[in-house]
């Protein structure tokens, strides 16, 4: 086990829950602008991601093994499945930000002739993004931890490490994959709730 190894497979850890991450982001953008005005269609929306959310790490990538032009073993699938389990606590929070903006606010700059476009930039994105950011934080910290699944299925990352050591019985080869892992999720939650406190002041 080299230094350029861990290095190699953290900068590919961190590149997989970066794009599943940015992905769930730009899908949970406009979806969380619709929901917000859809309350039926919220509901079920919502209640769907949830479903996916409670599904064990192992068994959806399980699932989507034999998905035709999605699944098989690579990173494709691990990257789908993170992009699943990003996409909840986004959107969740996304839409509660929005729908938590006060309903005197909303009055207050369509009395001031407003447009419902200029509304939702000016005013509820940026009263919501602190909520929004806390979902980003959580998303992150979340799919740092089940990318280390997505070695099962050949996704690569730190993963790599801790099923290589669980195969061969050795304890170091799991802390090389399990510690680098922990120390990421330690400074992405930090990083994010630094930024998270700035915006909400």
């Amino acid at each position: 086990m080299r230094s350029d190894e861990i290095v190699a497979l953290s900068l590919e850890h961190v590149w997989m829950v970066g794009i599943a991450v940015l992905v769930a982001l730009l899908i949970a953008a406009p979806s969380a602008l619709v929901l917000t005005t859809h309350a039926r269609l919220r509901r079920w929306t919502l209640a769907v991601v949830n479903v996916i959310q409670t599904i064990p790490s192992l068994a959806l990538f399980g699932f989507l093994l034999p998905i035709p032009f999605i699944g098989g073993v690579g990173k494709q699938t691990a990257i789908i499945a993170l992009i699943l389990y990003a996409l909840l606590p986004i959107l969740r929070n996304m839409v509660i930000g929005i729908l938590g903006v006060d309903a005197g606010v909303r009055e207050s700059a369509l009395a001031m002739g407003m447009t419902s476009k200029q509304i939702l930039l000016d005013v509820e994105l940026p009263l919501a993004f602190p909520t929004i950011l806390a979902g980003i934080r959580i998303a992150t910290v979340a799919t740092i931890g089940t990318a280390t699944i997505a070695a099962t299925i050949g996704g690569g990352g730190l993963g790599t490490f801790v099923f290589r050591g669980i195969a061969t019985a050795d304890m170091k080869t799991v802390l090389a994959g399990a510690i680098p892992a922990a120390l990421m999720a330690i400074i992405a939650d930090e990083v994010l709730e630094w930024i998270e406190r700035r915006f909400s002041y």
